[in-house]
């Protein structure tokens, strides 16, 4: 899997669960806050997942 692909997923996700939360009422600052949290970790997993090993 390409890192682009994952990350455009993530996106998508992302995108989702802010219009869920907007829906719920739930104030802008924990959207952002959330969605900024789940980028972050995406980031981290994406490049653990899709990283090439090393010739040796």
């Amino acid at each position: 899997m390409s890192f682009g692909i994952y990350i455009v997923g993530v996106i998508i996700l992302i995108g989702g669960m802010v219009y869920g939360a907007i829906l719920m009422s739930i104030p802008a600052e924990w959207i952002a806050v959330g969605a900024i949290i789940i980028l972050g970790i995406s980031i981290l997993t994406g490049v653990k997942v899709t990283r090439q090993k090393d010739p040796q």
